[in-house]
């Protein structure tokens, strides 16, 4: 709704229509869930509508579309909603880097789960770990949704305009999981027939880049202009950048100049506030390029990690009638983390440390009400022992907006790309062409929003590195960074004491996948 003081202002139109998109963005999906995922069109009909002829108007090609979108979002198979987006994808890239950590606590009771999380931060995982199984899973799941789509469009007898405009939004998809896979996996199975049931053996990384940047290139000017929460053309060519700027680590030839071409076709704008990026309503947003909508009001699935990140008595402490469902206490920042920010700098408060206020009484919240006397709920940089952690130790994230009466499913939507990472691109490319000042003017616009003023005098890889730890902290981009700086290999952190070898730049083929498939290799050195 708009609120009568802002009817007719350009920006609460705006606002209206972004929500109204996300709304579309969700709703199309579960048309598409209850229509279903057969794939012989001339046996099935959609509501007493022929599927041979379904998909003429715009809103019927958006619920063809919806189950491809919302793919991105993971969810419930393999009998766990274990897979989503804001666990694992988050999880493995976070906590394999300097960013995070998600201890044991409870005396090994809550969180070890196997131990997969402390091998992801000793660096010690193999190919049993069950959050490295889950983003495979994640990406074929998603590949396996956008092929079955195309497969169904190709049989349908919908006219040639209408199947290649779907046909660019479910390609371009398809190139965001690869590139998740050329990342995490790097030596993977290329499958983009629905109906080949040939088991497939492995591409080598290179394979896969090319195959990624060749679609892209096949299909980005194809992509809308516009479209919240859809793969348009900023997103097509953002994605194209993030596979050229990482082109040295996945094909073994730098694209420095060709990331540059891909960031000046986009266009964009920072919002002047960082945190409207995470609010609640985010889609707001101009700064967004692409995001994953969620609204429990529709149904959706998959994003509870703002009940993951808090600790249970911390509800008094974002509402006053405890009307905040949360408990998970589990990933929180890498020891140091949080004092590697300038007191200044407005992206430190991502994070909460210190006592945590009950809005009731005024007093800190009482951690353990069950206990006698007054237990202190006050997050402490230090962890004494990741294989039992207290139930306050680690600095909490609280990025994205933490509200009154949230429940389970959030309704922030998940940042994928946002118009900042476009200018840090440009910034980074520039100091590795060796022309550091022309690097300068778009680290100031990050560094002013933050906060910082000025800029350093010289302008280096490191300078860059810091930038984007910084900026995109708990964004799900540390461990790619890390790997094209070196930093991941050469660095030593809290419980990484020794230098990781190269080979585990990419993570193993899970062995449950290499148990179904024969043909698979598994990555060297594994």
């Amino acid at each position: 709704e708009i609120m009568p003081s802002l009817v007719g202002s350009e920006m609460c139109i705006r606002d209206r229509n972004r929500r109204i998109m996300k709304i579309q963005s969700i709703l199309a999906a579960g048309l598409l869930m209850m229509f279903g995922a057969c794939t012989d069109l001339s046996e099935n009909l959609y509501d007493k509508i022929n599927a041979n002829e379904y998909g003429q108007t715009d809103s019927e090609i958006a619920s063809i579309m919806g189950r491809a979108y919302a793919s991105l979002r993971g969810g419930s198979f393999d009998g766990a909603n274990g897979y989503a987006f804001s666990e694992y994808v988050y999880f493995i890239s976070a906590i394999s880097s300097d960013e995070a950590v998600l201890p044991a606590r409870n005396g090994g009771a809550d969180w070890y789960d196997g131990g997969r999380y402390v091998q992801l931060k000793r660096h010690e995982w193999d190919n049993q770990n069950v959050a490295i199984t889950g983003a495979w899973r994640y990406c074929y799941n998603g590949i396996s949704t956008v092929n079955a789509i195309i497969s169904q469009i190709e049989g349908s007898s919908l006219k040639d305009e209408q199947k290649n405009k779907m046909f660019a939004e479910l390609r371009a998809i398809r190139a965001y999981f690869y590139y998740r896979l050329i990342d995490w996996f790097g030596n993977v199975p290329l499958i983009t027939d629905y109906k080949d049931l040939t088991l497939p053996t492995n591409s080598t990384r290179a394979e896969i880049f090319d195959f990624t940047e060749k679609e892209l290139l096949a299909i980005i000017d194809q992509l809308p202009e516009s479209g919240y929460g859809k793969m348009t053309k900023n997103a097509g060519y953002c994605l194209l950048a993030r596979l050229y700027l990482n082109a040295e680590i996945f094909s073994g030839k730098s694209r420095w100049e060709d990331c540059l071409k891909a960031c000046q076709q986009i266009s964009g704008s920072l919002e002047t506030n960082y945190f409207t990026n995470f609010q609640t309503e985010n889609e707001v947003s101009k700064e967004i390029l692409l995001a994953i909508p969620y609204d429990h009001k529709m149904g959706t699935s998959g994003n509870f990690l703002n009940w993951a990140l808090t600790h249970n008595e911390q509800r008094w402490a974002i509402s006053s009638t405890g009307a905040f469902e949360g408990g998970g206490n589990s990933i929180v920042a890498q020891p140091g983390l949080y004092y590697s920010f300038d007191e200044k700098d407005i992206r430190r408060n991502t994070m909460l440390i210190g006592d945590q206020i009950d809005l009731r009484t005024g007093e800190v919240v009482d951690r353990d009400p069950n206990q006698e006397g007054l237990q202190p709920l006050s997050f402490t940089d230090e962890i004494g022992d990741i294989m039992d952690a207290k139930d306050y130790e680690g600095v909490h994230w609280c990025k994205y907006e933490q509200k009154d009466g949230e429940e389970w499913e959030r309704d922030h939507d998940l940042v994928v790309m946002r118009y900042a990472e476009v200018l840090l691109m440009q910034a980074e490319c520039y100091v590795r062409l060796n022309q550091p000042e022309k690097a300068r003017p778009f680290l100031e616009q990050i560094r002013s929003r933050a906060g910082i003023t000025g800029t350093p005098e010289t302008i280096t890889l490191q300078t860059i590195e810091d930038e984007l730890k910084k900026e995109f902290v708990f964004e799900d981009h540390r461990r790619t960074d890390m790997i094209r700086f070196g930093t991941f290999f050469t660095g030593t952190w809290w419980e990484k004491n020794e230098i990781t070898p190269a080979y585990k730049g990419i993570f193993p083929i899970p062995a449950l996948e290499m148990q179904k498939n024969n043909k698979l290799q598994q990555n060297p050195g594994y």
